[in-house]
């Protein structure tokens, strides 16, 4: 693992750096027009056109792909490689910001399931950060002048790696998983300590008094640091609508980029922290204010 702050956004990087940047400011435009638009502020109106919502995501997709098809053309010459860089940066924000709703095949945006999209995004970001700063956990080990770790040695720690990170999605620990891609020991943790009592690997493996500790700790955690991550996700997206419910006399509404307008409200039941569950959402007590 070798980490390169000073050449971060120059030479061969400037292209990854571009896209983190790209990607990172894209997410933070499109919630701040969606939640203008939520709030029957600004110029931005709804993105409709012949009665279909066009949804963000949309053209997401389209710079997704002409930006990884420039990339393969561009072969890591420039300028084609920045601007190839900043299209899917830009294109893949978009898309993320409504992985939730493409997941579910529903409008789920504004919803409390909805904030899985910001967890996803949040997870994006701590990557491509570590990746930016050349914490690449595939890179070759250099112990000195005179001696390398071989393939051989090399590939043994890389599967066991592998097995920890595959062991952290079973047991429902996407964001443990995400980072512990690029530093080991915290898959490593993660891969021997409990899972979340919605996982699979809980749901097959744990006897009833295993799963019942599971559940202990996982309501520990959530109490301590669920209303915390709740109230950042809150910050980032905006308080999430109850389900089925709207604030009377309001319009439906979508943004200029696609996001619907909806009351905001928080949910009788709080989503999990946006540590380690993504799947399962447990009732955390919140902070007034």
């Amino acid at each position: 693992m070798h980490l390169d702050i000073a050449g971060a956004a120059s030479g061969s990087h400037l292209p990854l750096f571009l896209l983190f940047l790209a990607f990172s400011l894209t997410f933070l435009v499109t919630r701040t027009i969606t939640r203008l638009i939520r709030a029957g502020r600004g110029p931005f109106r709804n993105n409709v056109r012949g009665g279909v919502h066009i949804h963000h995501a949309v053209p997401g997709i389209i710079l997704t792909v002409v930006g990884a098809f420039a990339s393969v053309a561009a072969d890591g010459a420039s300028p084609g490689a920045e601007i190839s860089a900043v299209a899917i940066g830009i294109g893949t924000s978009l898309v993320l910001d409504e992985f939730a709703l493409i997941l579910r095949l529903e409008d789920v945006y504004w919803s409390r399931e909805g904030q899985l999209s910001v967890q996803v995004v949040c997870l994006t970001v701590a990557g491509l950060g570590m990746a930016v700063l050349g914490i690449d956990p595939l890179t070759e080990v250099d112990t000195g002048d005179s001696f390398r770790i071989g393939p051989i040695a090399f590939s043994i720690p890389l599967v066991l790696h592998l097995i920890c990170l595959l062991a952290c999605v079973a047991k429902g620990k996407y964001s443990t998983a995400a980072i512990g891609a690029f530093i080991p020991p915290v898959a490593w943790v993660g891969a021997i300590r409990l899972a979340r009592p919605g996982s699979r690997w809980a749901q097959r493996r744990y006897s009833p008094a295993k799963t019942a500790r599971a559940r202990s700790r996982a309501q520990r955690f959530d109490s301590r640091y669920g209303a915390w991550g709740l109230d950042v996700e809150d910050l980032v997206a905006g308080r999430p609508t109850n389900t089925g419910t709207d604030t009377a006399g309001e319009t439906a509404a979508t943004s200029a980029i696609g996001a619907p307008h909806r009351a905001d409200s928080r949910p009788e039941l709080a989503a999990g922290p946006a540590g380690d569950s993504l799947e399962e959402w447990q009732s955390t007590p919140r902070r007034k204010g």
